[in-house]
């Protein structure tokens, strides 16, 4: 296979804004019967933080700091940002990187669990982009020994001084 000619950081994506909420939530649970009193429910919790994700400026400064460094390492590689659920798609996404002669790109996916929607449902969002960009997806951090060592430092690091401290670990679902 030829070498990467561009990233494609893939994300869940999230709404902008209060008129985003709704189309968005019906988005992300299309064909799932999920009554609209429920999400009314979840869209509350977004409105009150002023319906914007966080998650959207934070794939954008990710974006930034991936080009700048490729770009102080004098790689040429254009970075992309697509999303399963919101703007920017990333079937729209592949449509410009195929417009921009991409051949073949590296795909890091933001959520780092290897599941059916951490992992899998961004596979089938690339197989459904409709471009003859070959996709490559980056490794999972969720085992990364330099992620886990980073959770272990800052898990000790919170824990220091507690007199019986407990780790808990949740999920948003």
């Amino acid at each position: 296979m030829p070498p990467f000619d561009a990233l494609l950081i893939l994300s869940f994506g999230g709404p902008e804004g209060p008129d985003d909420v709704m189309p968005f939530l019906r988005g992300v649970v299309a064909g799932r019967g999920v009554p609209d009193a429920r999400l009314e429910e979840v869209a509350a919790h977004y409105r009150a933080v002023g319906g914007c994700s966080p998650i959207n400026a934070a794939n954008r400064r990710l974006v930034e700091a991936v080009q700048a460094e490729l770009g102080a390492r004098g790689l040429p590689q254009r970075v992309y940002l697509g999303n399963r659920h919101w703007r920017p798609f990333v079937a729209d996404v592949a449509g410009e990187m195929a417009s921009d002669g991409v051949r073949h790109a590296a795909v890091f996916v933001t959520s780092a669990f290897g599941s059916y929607p951490g992992c899998r449902a961004y596979l089938h969002a690339l197989e459904s982009t409709g471009t003859d960009i070959a996709f490559s997806k980056l490794r999972l951090p969720f085992h990364h020994p330099a992620l886990l060592a980073a959770v272990v430092e800052r898990a000790r690091a919170a824990a220091a001084g507690l007199v019986d401290p407990r780790l808990v670990f949740t999920a948003h679902s």
